[in-house]
Order: structure tokens, then C-alpha cells, then sequence
């Protein structure tokens, strides 16, 4: 901190020991005070420093004004401030010469130490950047280049290097060069750069957000009058109401031409526009080692791709996991980037298709229309076609063989797959109106498009050519399935047709995708009942029932149970229809019923097997209820499903099913009864403190008798969940689905109440004393964890 000297002793000799006691002393103690009040100014000019760069209005600002104030507070010769840009994967920084602004450009590689710092976002105090074993172990590539001491004159030695991160994400890099009157760095300046290296980074956070406040993608498009701004937001309402993205409504609704939305991407990004050119041909050896597949689904294709760089076209280069995908695929080459529309991308992917490609299919996996431009096709070749005054029951504009209605019927097929749908509604209108197609996503059905009436007839009977059904019988109700290749995988629907007024046909389409099983701890199962669950699915035989209505995922549940138990030393049969969810080790069969393959001799095959398990999907009658029943009494667990409202509801229905109530109790070992409520949106949802109004609320909707196994006092720290709407919920605020799940054990008194056939009042007051939570009360549960709201669950839930 500095030096004491004394001189000149008073009495004109030397100092005695004494005095040089006395001098270390109070050397020591100047020396913490002066360090003291160090830290002290260095804390206050941190403070002003943070409150400038908290005040600047543009990154430009900090990079151009603040840099040499920052410098101040540390002992450096010099100091760059990089921000990042994340569209050309560099750090920049802006020095101002004269009244010229000039730009430094470093790549986020291992090329520079800024760049390495930037790509491992680690930071670095080096003290002699000239000493490879000191650069290398921080990364074994790590070189430093020597060319801007060249350049600058100054001789670099230490560096000490900051990345500036906001959360994970990488906002810039602070450097310092050359401690001044020391070899490196101290850890009192790593210290003050971290703070000042925090600071910048919210900084250059909220500046960023803001930027992206300020500008839209198309927005353009209103500044140059090419369309208004409500016009825009009628197409961004029309994009989120039929799930298609904005620029199909604007080249196909509108019919804006491309050129047009492409400059007003080219503003937004700040990156070139690249429209499809049939004039550019785009090599084999840019795809070596991609799928085109993959790059479709993506939205991305390299224009060039050579043994340094690679130009790469995507439809959203601020879409960080995509370029990071792309970075790890192209790992030491230079990456550019331009932005073009969906349309330019698949218009490049199918220009590059080999004839192999087309031959296997690649090509229609690609060629993924949109609607707008299927529905634009369908009229060019329906033009004329009808009459406006031919009788409504002979309108057929096209054929149901036309490869515009099949690519139509397919693209309906294929979005709702993509999109997590559960059903397909394809409603003909009455009269002239349109053919509406709704999509059941999540419990709650959504218009996807309306189709011209002139196609309702092609659509239904290619439905049913693809379901193998009798196109010319309209009178009367069918069903059957459609097995589709999309890509790799094999989608199964499930299809019924019904006959309407004004002499149409409905189909409903379930979509039976195939899935894998999801472990019982991932099912948001309460502690209490994952505890019962896995108690009872360990006994070695017994009965265990999951009861709900259809589409409350009693399925999945069963096939969770099956996988907790699913060991090489357990036998397990299932009889399943159809079969939705594939175990390796269960041995699975599907239902047949046209062939007189039905649950009860499936379980009866399944007897002579040597089974320790058998599932049966359903205990649709009383011969499998019998069979299931003998089963479970003769030595085996056996699992099936019932279409109840409740736990102890399901008692009082098989008895009157007809099983044997003695029999019957002394088989069972736990009913389970389950609802799929919406869950609120991860990415969007909030935190709210509840009003004393609406927290009672909720303790008389849980029970009030009950209300102390909720566990929860209201105070000022309360915290729920709510909705609040963004892109990846659709704006609903909704996104997903969770179980609400009510657990009865058969415990002795409950066994015992089976034998004297109780009510069901009666068996649900002694379920929930035996420690039963009701389906609502798991809702309100949840309600407080912060997946769902009362709304929801009220929607499911009756008690």
C-alpha cells in the first residue's frame, strides 16, 4: 500500500529497536487503513460506473463512452468491451478514432483468447500471453495471436478476460491488457471485473430486449405501405387461429410477394435475404454427412459448404438452439448466415433431390404445403367446374383421387401429428358452407382450417378409401383405421364416419401414435399415492383397476405400472385395443374383433401362458370381468381398466356387472381414478399473490373438514400460478396435461364393506378416512405446486 520513512532521529543517534517496533506497528496499521479506504473508493466508483452503464440509452453508448471510464478502476493498460452477435457467431467492439467509428470483429472460436472465453464462456487471468504451456492450459487449441501487437505497437503480456453472461446466455467479453507495475492480474481484480462484468451483461440484456421491442419482423411491410397495420394483425389473429405460420397467410391470403416479406426480414435480422433462385445449384457435397429430412423439419440448408466455411440459409437465425445445433455440426468452420422464408428453404431442399430421394420418398416428406397454397390449387382446378345452382347433393368439384385433395388430406393428417392432437373433426357445413376441420389438442378442440363446401364429398371419401370403407354407403355409421408412413415412423388413426343432416358425413380420427412408457415417478403422481402405487403393483397377485372416461389416460398409467414390474423374471401378458404403447418384454396383442379375437378368449389364451401379470384393456363385459376375477384369485396380478366416474363408484358397477362381492373384495387391491387437466404454460405462466377471497375459496372447494391435510396457511408470502399467454401456448396461457388422481385402497374395512354390497357414499367416506385423496382435492394440490387453476380442474372434476 506504500512506504513509512522515518527520518532524522530527535536525538541525533540511530533509531533503537523500539522505535522500529513502534514504526512496523503503525506501518501495518497505515496499511490496512489505506487498503481500506482503497476497496472503499474502488466500491463507490464501482457503484457510479454500474449506474452509467445502467443509464446508457444504446449498446453503442457503453462501447464507445464507458470503456476508458471502466478502464480507470483497474491498474491496466488497456480495456475492450465486446458485445456479441449471435447471427454472425462474433464478438464486436466499436472504437472511435477522430469522428470515425472503426469495428472489431473477433470470431467466437479458439482462434483469440476473447474468442475462446466467449465459446467456453469461462474466464481466463493469464500472465504472459506469449507462454504456450500457460494458453494451453486453459485450452489445449488455444494460440494467441501476435498480429494486433504487431499492428498496435504495444507489447501484450497478461490479460485477464471476462465473459459477460445473463443467466446462459452470452452477452459480450470484457478484456483487460497488461497489469500495470505487476506480472498479472490480482484476485481483488478479478473481483471488480466480475461485478463490472455482471453489470454490463444486464445491461446489454435489457438493451437487446428492447431492440427486440422496438422492431417486428414484418413490420416493414406497414412503414413502406404495403399493407396496414390492422391488415397485419388480422393475419398474425388468422396465423394463431388455423396454426399456421404468418407468412402463409401473407403470401397466400394476401398475396404479398416474396421479395417483399424477404426485405422486411432483411431489417430485422440485419442479414441478407436469400429467396429460392432456380439459377443457384446447390451441390451434393453441401449435404455430406445432413439429411434432407432433418434440414426440412428444421428449416435450414447450406448454400455453400466448403473445407473453411459454410453459408447456411434458415427461416430464424435468432432461433439459438437451431444455431448452436448447426455450429456443433460445422465445429471449425466460419459460419454465414442469411434468412429466408419457409418456401425458399424447401423450394433449395427439392431442387437438390437426387433421384434415389425422390424414389424413397424424401421428396413428399419435404414437399410439406401449406394450406393456404392447397386450397389456392384446389380452386384453380375446380374453376368452373360446379354450377352455382346445382343441387347441393351432387357438388363434387374434384375427385377424391385428385393428388391435390390426397396432398390435402395428408397435410390435415400430418399437422395434427406434428402437433400433439389427439383428434381429427371434419365437419361438412350445411348448405354452402364450409367444411371445418377441428383439431382436439389437450382436451379442447380448435378450428385448423375451413375447407370450400365444393370438397366436403372428396375429403370424406378420401378418408375412407385410405380407411379401407365402403365409399359408396352414406346412410350409416362405419368405422376402421388408417396406418400411415410419415418419415421413420408408422402413425395409426383410428376412424368412425356418421352420417349428418343435409345428407353430409362427420369422421373423427383418433390419432393412435405409438409411444414409449413414462416411468411412475415422471406421472406427477402426489408422494402419498406413488407410495400405494408402487406398494400394490409389488404384490404378487390381486386385482388393480384405473377408471376414468375415455381419453383420461388410464392407458398410459397402466402401461407406467406395467414398466415399474416389467423385470426378465416376471412373465407379463396384455390384451390391448388397439395396442398404443410397445415395452420390450411385455408380450402385447391386439384386439381382432372381426375375426372373433376378443378380450375374454385373449385372456383365456392368456391363462394357458404361464402368466405372473396380464393387462386387459378394458372390462367391457361379464365374461371378462368374470375371467379377470378368476384370474387374479388364482395367482396373478392383473391389471385393467373400467369407464367410472370415481374410485368407489367402480365397486357398485362391477358388482352389478355381476362379480361375486366376496370374491370380488378379496381379489382387489387398489382402484385408481384419474382426469387430465390442462397445465398452465411453462414458458409464460406467473406468479401471483391470491386474494384472502380466492384462497377460501379454494379450502371449501378441498373440503374444509380437510383443509389441514392441505398443509397451507395464507400469508403474505403465498404464491400462485396464472395464465398470461405467449407463441408457445397459442396465447391460451394453457399448454399440456397433467392426472389428477384419486387412490382407494382396499384396505380390511373397505373389503369388508364390499361383502355387504355398501353404497357408494359409504365407501368413499371410509376410503378418504383411510387416507383417500379425492380427484378435486389432488386438483386444488396442484393448484397450489403451480401446474394448473381452478378453473381447469373444476372442468374435470365434480367431487
Amino acid at each position: 500500500m506504500g512506504v513509512l520513512e522515518c527520518l532524522n532521529h530527535q536525538s541525533g543517534g540511530r533509531f533503537n529497536q523500539d522505535y522500529v517496533r513502534k514504526a512496523r506497528e503503525l506501518s501495518t496499521n497505515l496499511g490496512h487503513a489505506l487498503a481500506k479506504l482503497e476497496v472503499e473508493n474502488i466500491e463507490l466508483k464501482l457503484q457510479d460506473t454500474a449506474h452509467a452503464i445502467h443509464s446508457a440509452e444504446t449498446i453503442d453508448e457503453i462501447l464507445l463512452e464507458l470503456q476508458q471510464p471502466i478502464l480507470q478502476l483497474f491498474d491496466a493498460e488497456l480495456i475492450t468491451i465486446y458485445a456479441v452477435d449471435e447471427i454472425k457467431n462474433e464478438i464486436y467492439s466499436k472504437i472511435k478514432s477522430g469522428n470515425q467509428v472503426n469495428e472489431i470483429r473477433v470470431p467466437i472460436a479458439v482462434k483469440s483468447i476473447s474468442g475462446c472465453v466467449a465459446l467456453t464462456q469461462k474466464p481466463v487471468n493469464i500472465s504472459n500471453v506469449y507462454n504456450a504451456d500457460e494458453l494451453n492450459a486453459f485450452h489445449p487449441d488455444l494460440n494467441f495471436d501476435s498480429s494486433w501487437d504487431k499492428k498496435s505497437g504495444l507489447k501484450t503480456k497478461s490479460m485477464l478476460v471476462y465473459p459477460l453472461l445473463q443467466g446462459d446466455n452470452l452477452m459480450g467479453v470484457l478484456q483487460l491488457v497488461n497489469k500495470r507495475n505487476a506480472d498479472r492480474f490480482t484476485g481483488f481484480d478479478e473481483r471488480n471485473v466480475k461485478s463490472i462484468a455482471q453489470t454490463l451483461a444486464l445491461a446489454f440484456f435489457n438493451q437487446q430486449k428492447i431492440n427486440l421491442q422496438k422492431r417486428t419482423k414484418f413490420g416493414l411491410l406497414v412503414e413502406n405501405g404495403t399493407l396496414s397495420q390492422d391488415e397485419l394483425n388480422d393475419a398474425i389473429s388468422k396465423a394463431r387461429k388455423n396454426h399456421v405460420d404468418l407468412e402463409t397467410i401473407l403470401l397466400g391470403d394476401l398475396k404479398l410477394k416474396r421479395k417483399d416479406l424477404g426485405k422486411s426480414l432483411e431489417l430485422y435480422y440485419n442479414i441478407p435475404y436469400q429467396g429460392f433462385n432456380d439459377a443457384i445449384v446447390l451441390p451434393q457435397s453441401n449435404f455430406s454427412g445432413l439429411n434432407k429430412t432433418y434440414l426440412a423439419k428444421n428449416n435450414w440448408v447450406p448454400l455453400q459448404n466448403d473445407e473453411t466455411s459454410a453459408i447456411i440459409l434458415t427461416d430464424d437465425p435468432r432461433n439459438k438452439d437451431r444455431i448452436q445445433n448447426i455450429q456443433m455440426i460445422f465445429p471449425k468452420k466460419q459460419l454465414e448466415l442469411k434468412v429466408g422464408l419457409k418456401v425458399d428453404i424447401r423450394e433449395f431442399l427439392l431442387s437438390a433431390m437426387t433421384e434415389d430421394e425422390a424414389s424413397s420418398g424424401t421428396a413428399d416428406e419435404i414437399r410439406t404445403e401449406e394450406m393456404s397454397s392447397l386450397l389456392d390449387a384446389l380452386q384453380g382446378e375446380s374453376t368452373d367446374v360446379v354450377d352455382s345452382s346445382q343441387d347441393e347433393e351432387e357438388v363434387n368439384a374434384i375427385s377424391e383421387t385428385d393428388s391435390t385433395i390426397v396432398r390435402l388430406v395428408n397435410k390435415v393428417l400430418t399437422d395434427a401429428y406434428d402437433q400433439g392432437v389427439s383428434d381429427i373433426h371434419i365437419e361438412p357445413g350445411t348448405a354452402k358452407k364450409p367444411v371445418r376441420v377441428r383439431f382436439r389438442k389437450d382436451g379442447s378442440c380448435s378450428i385448423y382450417q375451413e375447407i370450400p363446401y365444393l370438397y366436403k364429398q372428396a375429403i370424406i371419401s378420401r378418408i375412407k378409401i385410405m380407411s379401407k370403407l365402403d365409399i359408396a354407403e352414406r346412410r350409416l355409421p362405419q368405422d376402421g383405421k388408417i396406418k400411415m408412413k410419415y418419415g421413420r415412423k408408422e402413425i395409426e388413426y383410428r376412424v368412425a364416419t356418421c352420417p349428418t343432416v343435409g345428407g353430409n358425413e362427420d369422421a373423427v380420427l383418433r390419432i393412435l401414435a405409438a409411444s414409449k412408457p413414462i416411468p411412475l415417478e415422471k406421472m406427477n403422481f402426489s408422494a402419498a399415492n406413488l407410495g400405494l402405487i408402487k406398494d400394490k403393483v409389488a404384490k404378487p397377485y390381486g386385482l388393480i383397476l384405473v377408471v376414468g372416461p375415455t381419453g383420461s389416460g388410464k392407458t398410459t398409467t397402466l402401461h407406467s405400472c406395467l414398466g415399474h414390474i416389467n423385470h426378465p423374471d416376471r412373465k407379463i401378458w396384455t390384451a390391448e385395443d388397439p395396442v398404443e404403447i410397445t415395452q420390450d418384454g411385455l408380450r402385447q396383442v391386439q384386439m381382432l374383433n372381426k375375426i372373433g379375437l376378443d378380450f375374454a378368449r385373449a385372456m383365456k389364451s392368456f391363462l394357458r401362458g404361464d402368466p405372473d401379470v396380464i393387462m386387459v384393456g378394458e372390462m367391457r363385459d361379464a365374461e371378462t370381468c368374470s375371467i379377470g376375477l378368476e384370474a387374479s384369485l388364482t395367482g396373478h396380478l392383473v391389471f385393467s381398466t373400467l369407464h367410472t366416474n370415481s374410485a368407489p363408484e367402480t365397486i357398485t358397477r362391477l358388482i352389478d356387472m355381476g362379480m361375486n362381492p366376496l370374491n370380488f373384495s378379496d381379489a382387489l387391491l387398489l382402484i385408481v381414478a384419474q382426469r387430465l387437466v390442462r397445465t398452465l404454460c411453462k414458458e409464460c405462466k406467473e406468479d401471483y399473490h391470491p386474494s384472502r377471497e380466492e384462497f377460501d375459496t379454494l379450502v371449501h372447494q378441498f373440503g374444509e373438514t380437510d383443509s389441514h391435510k392441505l398443509g397451507i396457511q395464507y400469508s403474505d408470502d403465498l404464491l400462485l400460478k396464472k395464465t398470461v399467454g405467449c407463441a408457445s401456448c397459442s396465447e391460451t396461457g394453457y399448454a399440456g396435461r397433467t392426472g389428477l388422481h384419486e387412490c382407494l385402497n382396499a384396505s380390511d374395512e373397505i373389503k369388508r364393506m364390499i361383502m355387504h354390497n355398501s353404497m357408494v357414499e359409504e365407501l368413499r367416506a371410509q376410503a378418504i378416512k383411510d387416507g383417500m385423496t379425492t380427484l378435486k382435492q389432488d386438483g386444488i394440490y396442484k393448484i397450489f405446486k403451480g401446474d394448473c387453476d381452478l378453473k381447469q380442474v373444476l372442468a374435470v372434476c365434480i367431487v
